[in-house]
C-alpha cells in the first residue's frame, strides 16, 4: 500500500487539492451542490478531451498546437452531418476524420523531420481554415438526444457528463496503455534513440500517438457541440489550458512519464478555480488574468523541471 501511495503521490495530491477547492466553493456558496457539480462537469468536458489528447503526444515526446483547430473541424463536421444523416453515422465519420487529421500531423512530423511545434503550428491554421470552409458562421444542428446525454446525474454527486468523459477516454486509452503501441509511446518519449535500438518503430509510434490525439480531439469537438447545440468554426481556448493541465497533472514535457488521470483531475482544478473567482464576485477581466497567470506559471514550471532533468 505504501509503495502504491508513493507511486501515485502526485495524483493523490491533486485529488486532495480538488476536494479542498470544492470545500472552499461550498463555503463561498452554500447552495453549491449536485447542480453545481453538473455544471462544472459539463464546462470541463471539452477541456478534459483536449487535455487527454495533448497528454498522449506529450508522453511520446511531442506537442500539438493544432488541437483546438481539430476540435473545431470535428465539431462543425458533426453538426453539419447530423442534419442529413443522424447522430450515429455523423459520430462515426467525425471520429474517422479526427483520427485522419491527427495521423496527418504525425506523418508530416516524421516525414519532414521538422520539429513538431513548427508543424502543428502550421497545421493549426490549416485546420482552422478547413473548419471555416465547412461552416463560415456558427450553425448546424445537434440532436436533442445527444445534448441530453451529458445532462443530469446518474447518482447524486455523479454527473452524467463526468461518466461520459471517463468512459470515452478510457475506451481510447485503456486498450492502448498496456499494449505494444502504448509501451512504445512511453519508450519513444523516454529516449527515442534507445527505443529505436530496441526495435521500436519510432516513426509509426509517433503517427499512432498523434492519431490517438486526433480521436480524442474529435470527441472534444463533439462534446462542445453537445454543450452549445451548434457547430462553432472558431477554435476555443483549449490549447494553453490543455498544456497547463497536462503539466499540472504530472506529465513531463520531455516525454516518457505520466498518465491521463492526473491531467484530467488538473482540468477540474483549473475549472473550479474559475468558479471560485466567479462566486467571489471577482471582476471577469481579473479572473481571466488570474487564469492566464496560473496557466503560464504551470507551463513555465514544467519547462524548468524538464530542462533540469535533461541537464541532470
Amino acid at each position: 500500500m505504501t509503495r502504491l501511495v508513493q507511486k501515485h503521490a502526485w495524483v493523490l495530491g491533486l485529488l486532495v487539492l480538488l476536494i479542498a477547492l470544492l470545500g472552499i466553493t461550498k463555503l463561498i456558496q452554500p447552495s453549491f451542490g449536485a447542480t453545481g457539480l453538473e455544471s462544472l462537469a459539463r464546462a470541463a468536458l471539452p477541456f478534459a478531451f483536449a487535455t487527454a489528447a495533448m497528454a498522449i503526444v506529450v508522453i511520446v515526446g511531442g506537442i500539438d498546437l493544432s488541437i483546438a483547430s481539430m476540435m473545431a473541424v470535428c465539431g462543425v463536421t458533426a453538426a453539419v452531418l447530423m442534419q442529413s444523416m443522424g447522430a450515429v453515422p455523423a459520430i462515426v465519420i467525425t471520429l474517422c476524420i479526427g483520427t485522419a487529421m491527427g495521423a496527418i500531423n504525425g506523418a508530416l512530423i516524421v516525414i519532414t523531420k521538422v520539429p513538431d511545434i513548427v508543424v502543428t503550428l502550421a497545421m493549426l491554421f490549416v485546420w482552422e481554415g478547413v473548419a471555416l470552409l465547412i461552416l463560415s458562421t456558427p450553425g448546424g444542428n445537434v440532436t436533442e438526444a445527444m445534448q441530453g446525454i451529458i445532462g443530469g446525474s446518474i447518482l447524486p454527486g455523479l454527473p452524467m457528463a463526468l461518466v461520459v468523459m471517463a468512459v470515452a477516454i478510457a475506451a481510447v486509452w485503456m486498450p492502448v496503455r498496456r499494449s505494444k503501441i502504448g509501451l512504445s509511446i512511453y519508450a519513444v518519449g523516454s529516449d527515442e534513440l534507445a527505443a529505436f535500438r530496441s526495435g521500436v518503430s519510432v516513426g509509426w509510434t509517433k503517427v499512432a500517438a498523434y492519431a490517438l490525439c486526433g480521436v480524442l480531439a474529435a470527441m472534444g469537438g463533439m462534446s462542445l457541440i453537445m454543450l452549445t447545440g451548434i457547430g462553432e468554426p472558431v477554435p476555443g481556448p483549449y490549447l494553453l489550458a490543455s498544456v497547463a493541465a497536462v503539466v499540472l497533472g504530472g506529465v513531463v514535457l520531455g516525454g516518457g512519464r505520466g498518465g491521463l488521470l492526473g491531467p484530467i483531475i488538473a482540468v477540474f482544478i483549473l475549472r473550479i478555480i474559475r468558479t471560485i473567482l466567479t462566486l467571489a464576485a471577482v471582476d471577469p477581466n481579473v479572473t481571466t488574468i488570474v487564469e492566464g497567470v496560473i496557466m503560464v506559471a504551470v507551463v513555465m514550471l514544467g519547462a524548468i523541471v524538464t530542462y533540469r532533468g535533461v541537464r541532470a
